[in-house]
C-alpha cells in the first residue's frame, strides 16, 4: 500500500482494508495514474464517514461493488480511446539498445523494435512520435504499435509537403546504387544523386552508409513517385553567402592558403575556405609538366596567389610558380648568339621541338634548323621527347623570355663549298623527293637541293607531268647545268647525258620524205604519230583523210609525208593525204606527157606527107586537124 493512500486513512477519509482493494491502488500505479487524483474526484460522489461506516454492510460486499465500479468509471474516463488501424501520436518513455517504449496514453505501452527509428538516432525520452495502432490488444493483453507503418502511410504527403515548404529533412542512408546512394526519407526511398552529397568530389562513397543527414527535396516525379534529395543543396545557400564575403575582400596579387580539394588534368582546384579557385596547370611551374599531379597532392595546403577574380561568375583565377622568382632571371648573363647549349626534348610538334637548358627555361628548335635539307619534314623525324641535345643559340631575347636554337649549325653547310663539289658538267646519282607541273626536284645529299626542268627530262618523249618519267624515292641519273650559289639552287638535266639525236634526226625526217608511223592519240584539231627511232610527229585532221575518204584511227600504221621539221623546237608536221595527192598529179603529168609525144608524132607524119599530098588526103588531113584540134581542147578543159 502507497504511503499516500496510508495518509488519506490516518485522515480518516477513506478506509481500504480489503485486499481487493490493495490490488486495486496496485493496479492503478503501475498504470502511472496518482491515487490522490482518483479519491480527490471521488470525494465529490462519495463520503463515507469512518464512524457511520457501515460494517454490516461491507462484510456483505455491497459497498464495495459499489466503490468499486465508481472508481474503474473514473479509471475509465483517464485512458484514452484508441481505434486499431489509425495512427495516434505518442510520447517516447524509455529506449533501450532493442526496443522503444512509446505512451499513446492507453492503459498500456506500445513497444516498437529501434530498427524502426535508425534514420533518427537522436531519438531520446520525451519526444513525440507518430505510431500507427496495429492490435489495442494482443493474446498478452500488449498494445502493439508501428512507427514505421505510420510514417509510410503519412510519408508522400509528408514528402510533398516539405518539398512545397522547402524544409530541411532528415534521411538515413540505406545503401549504395549506381550513380549515387538510396535514402530513407518519410519511409520512402529517395535517390540521393552522387554530385549532391558534397560541394568537394567524394572519393568514398562507402563511409556515408548507414548514417543519418540533413537533406532538401529538390525533385519529386508524381507519375513514378520518385524523390531526389540533395546535402549539396544545404551547404551551397551557407556557402553562397561565404563566397559573397570572402569574394569582396579579395585583391589581385594576395596571397592566400588553401587546400587542394580537385585535381584535373587542366589545372588543381584550391578550396579557399569556402570559395574555390583554379591554378591552370601552366599557373603551376615554370618549367613544363604533363600532369598537375607531379606538382601537388590531394588535401595538401598550400599557398597562392591571386591573379585574377570575376564578382560576377564567381571565379577566381590563383597562381602556384608566380610565389617564386622566374627562372629566366637566373639565366647565365654570359649567354649570347652563337653559344653552344645542351638539353632535354620536352615536347615535340610538327613544327619544331622545345628544348629545356634549364628548369623553367626553353628554347625553340624550329624544324628547318634541323637539317640544312629544303625539303622540311616533321620534327619528329628528327627528335623524340626526352632526348638530350646540343644546339646553337640562334636568337635569344631577354626581356620576351624567347630563345631560338638550331643543331644543323654544328654541321657544315654543304652549299659553301657547291661550286667545287659539283661544277657544272658534273654526273651524279639524286634521290626524287617531289613533283611540280615544271619539273622534278631531287636531293644529290643532305641539304643539297635541285630541279630537273620538265623539258630536261627527255630528248624524245613529250612529258606532260613529270610523274610519267619517274616516282617519289626513286633514283635519278642527272647532270649538273647550272649553279646559283647565292640563292641556293642547282638547275640539273636528265636528257643531257644523252648526245642531242636531233642532229641526227634531221638528216632522217626530211621535208617531203616519206615515213612509216602510228597514229597514237588524237590531240587538238590532229593526232599523235610514232615515227622511227622513238620520235613523235602531229599531223592535223584534214592530213589524216585515207584515199577512200575515210579518216584514219588509233594504232593504224600509214605512210606520212614529212611536211616540217623543226630541230629547235623538236616539231615535225605530218601528212597522208598528202601522198595520194602527189600521186595523183604525178599521173596527170604523165599523161600529158605521152599526150604530147603522140601529137608530135602525128605532126611530124603529116609534114612528111605534104609533099605528096592529094585533093583527097585534104579533106583527111582536115579531119585529122579537127579530131586533135578536139582533143587538146578536152584536154584543156
Amino acid at each position: 500500500m502507497s504511503k499516500e493512500v496510508k495518509e488519506l486513512e490516518q485522515d480518516d477519509q477513506i478506509v481500504i482494508v480489503n485486499k481487493a482493494d490493495e490490488k486495486l491502488e496496485s493496479f492503478i500505479e503501475d498504470d502511472g495514474i496518482s491515487v490522490s487524483e482518483v479519491i480527490k474526484k471521488k470525494k465529490s460522489n462519495v463520503s463515507v464517514a469512518v464512524d457511520k461506516f457501515d460494517w454490516d454492510a461491507f462484510e456483505k460486499e455491497d459497498v464495495y461493488d459499489t466503490e468499486k465500479s465508481v472508481i474503474e468509471g473514473l479509471y475509465d474516463q483517464t485512458l484514452s480511446k484508441v481505434s486499431e488501424n489509425e495512427v495516434v501520436e505518442g510520447t517516447v518513455v524509455s529506449i533501450n539498445k532493442r526496443e522503444v517504449i512509446v505512451n499513446i496514453g492507453y492503459k498500456s505501452e506500445g513497444v516498437i523494435s529501434i530498427n524502426e527509428f535508425r534514420y533518427n538516432p537522436e531519438l531520446a525520452p520525451g519526444d513525440k512520435v507518430e505510431v500507427y495502432v496495429e492490435n489495442a490488444e494482443d493474446k498478452k493483453g500488449q498494445l502493439i504499435l508501428s512507427h514505421k507503418k505510420a510514417r509510410s502511410l503519412r510519408s508522400w504527403d509528408r514528402v510533398n509537403e516539405a518539398f512545397d515548404k522547402d524544409e530541411i529533412v532528415k534521411g538515413y542512408i540505406k545503401c549504395r546504387t549506381k550513380g549515387g546512394m538510396i535514402v530513407d526519407v518519410f519511409g520512402i526511398e529517395a535517390f540521393l544523386p552522387g554530385s549532391q552529397i558534397d560541394v568537394k568530389p567524394i572519393r568514398d562513397y562507402d563511409i556515408f552508409v548507414n548514417k543519418t543527414m540533413e537533406f532538401k527535396i529538390v525533385k519529386i516525379n508524381h507519375e513514378f513517385r520518385n524523390v531526389v534529395v540533395s546535402h549539396k543543396a544545404l551547404i551551397e545557400a551557407e556557402l553562397e553567402a561565404q563566397k559573397a564575403d570572402i569574394i569582396g575582400k579579395l585583391e589581385k596579387g594576395q596571397i592566400l592558403e588553401g587546400i587542394v580539394k580537385n585535381i584535373t588534368s587542366y589545372g588543381v582546384f584550391i578550396d579557399l575556405g569556402g570559395v574555390d579557385g583554379l591554378i591552370h596547370i601552366t599557373d603551376l611551374s615554370w618549367g613544363r609538366i604533363n600532369h598537375p599531379e607531379e606538382v601537388v597532392q590531394l588535401d595538401q595546403k598550400i599557398n597562392v596567389v591571386i591573379l585574377d577574380f570575376d564578382d560576377t561568375k564567381k571565379r577566381i583565377a590563383l597562381g602556384l610558380k608566380q610565389l617564386s622568382s622566374h627562372p629566366w632571371d637566373a639565366l647565365d648573363a654570359t649567354l649570347q648568339v652563337g653559344d653552344k647549349v645542351k638539353g632535354k626534348v620536352v615536347v615535340i610538334a610538327d613544327y619544331g621541338a622545345f628544348i629545356e637548358i634549364q628548369p623553367g627555361v626553353e628554347g625553340l628548335i624550329h624544324v628547318s634548323e634541323m637539317s640544312w635539307s629544303l625539303h622540311l619534314r616533321s620534327a619528329q623525324d628528327f627528335l623524340t621527347v626526352g632526348d638530350e641535345v646540343e644546339a646553337v643559340i640562334l636568337t635569344l631575347d631577354r626581356d620576351e623570355r624567347k630563345m631560338s636554337l638550331g643543331i644543323k649549325q654544328l654541321k657544315n653547310d654543304p652549299w659553301a663549298t657547291i661550286a667545287e663539289k659539283y661544277p657544272v658538267g658534273t654526273k651524279c646519282t639524286a634521290t626524287v623527293r617531289n613533283f611540280t607541273n615544271f619539273g622534278v626536284f631531287v636531293e644529290l645529299e643532305e641539304g643539297v637541293d635541285g630541279l630537273v626542268h620538265i623539258s630536261d627530262l627527255s630528248w624524245t618523249k613529250k612529258v606532260k607531268h613529270p610523274s610519267e618519267f619517274t616516282s617519289v624515292g626513286e633514283k635519278l641519273e642527272v647532270v649538273v647545268l647550272e649553279v646559283d650559289q647565292e640563292n641556293r639552287r642547282l638547275s640539273l638535266g636528265h636528257k643531257q647525258l644523252e648526245e642531242n639525236p636531233w642532229d641526227v634526226f634531221e638528216t632522217v625526217f626530211v621535208p617531203g620524205s616519206v615515213h612509216e608511223g602510228t597514229i597514237t592519240a588524237f590531240v587538238d584539231k590532229g593526232a599523235n604519230v610514232a615515227l622511227q627511232y622513238g620520235v613523235e610527229g602531229y599531223v592535223s585532221l584534214r592530213n589524216l583523210v585515207k584515199e577512200d575518204g575515210n579518216t584514219a584511227k588509233v594504232e593504224e600504221k600509214l605512210d606520212f609525208k614529212i611536211l616540217e621539221f623543226n630541230k629547235s623546237t623538236k616539231r615535225i608536221v605530218l601528212s597522208h593525204s598528202k601522198i595520194a595527192d602527189d600521186v595523183k598529179k604525178e599521173d596527170v603529168v604523165k599523161e600529158k606527157i605521152e599526150e604530147g609525144d603522140t601529137t608530135q608524132k602525128a605532126v611530124k607524119k603529116l609534114k612528111a606527107n605534104l609533099e605528096k599530098t592529094t585533093l583527097g588526103d585534104i579533106s583527111e588531113l582536115a579531119a585529122l586537124k579537127s579530131e586533135m584540134e578536139s582533143k587538146d581542147l578536152a584536154n584543156n578543159k
